[in-house]
């Protein structure tokens, strides 16, 4: 089983997070997303597509085992690993490229089926071409649309894509510092940069 810490370094370092096996979310600094050139913090290869329907292959009937994953995204590779959701640490199915970067997390549902997969590389591309990396205002995410974060995700905007409400943008916010129960003001949320990208079976 291979271990996901929970934080890695902000700035530039966010774009060699994303291309490691220990991508996650990042600890907020002094570092502010938006003052580095967003092609620094993003990418222009995209390994899976992530839509309303699905994660690459990966749809509502596809099941939660390392085979069927890897059948729905050929080229890949799974392995256990241990990650942090928003409430707590959990074991998951890591998806791999060709290169042993990590892509994917994939967690399990109650009906054996998949609960949610969270994309965790700026190779990948939202429903609405957004990527890790890329921040709040880039974006044009609506305030309206988030709530703050939990427990281990506390300090990050938690918020729908547009027109998918399926498809989450987890957001970290440079130089916030609470109060932890609200969003930090615009000025601040402007500048939160894209750390993961969710995406949950439509009911």
């Amino acid at each position: 089983m291979r271990f996901v810490p929970l934080f890695a370094a902000l700035g530039l370092s966010v774009v060699m997070a994303a291309c490691s096996q220990t991508s996650n979310y990042v600890e907020t600094t002094s570092s502010v997303p938006s003052a580095i050139p967003a092609a620094a913090r993003t990418s222009n290869v995209t390994l899976v597509q992530i839509t309303g329907q699905g994660v690459g292959g990966i749809n509502a009937s596809t099941p939660y085992s390392s085979k069927a994953i890897q059948a729905a995204l050929p080229g890949f590779t799974t392995d256990s690993i241990q990650t942090a959701v928003e409430m707590t640490t959990e074991n998951a199915i890591g998806a791999f490229n060709s290169d042993g970067f990590q892509v994917l997390q994939v967690f399990k549902a109650s009906d054996g089926r998949i609960r949610t997969v969270h994309g965790v590389t700026h190779h990948l591309a939202g429903p609405n071409g957004e990527r890790i990396g890329m921040t709040f205002a880039e974006v044009g995410t609506r305030r309206s649309d988030c709530r703050i974060g939990q427990e281990l995700w506390r300090g990050m905007a938690i918020c729908t894509a547009r027109g998918v409400p399926n498809v989450q943008l987890v957001y970290a916010i440079p130089q916030f510092t609470g109060p932890w129960d609200q969003l930090p003001p615009d000025n601040q949320l402007r500048g939160a940069a894209i750390q993961r990208i969710l995406w949950t079976p439509a009911s």
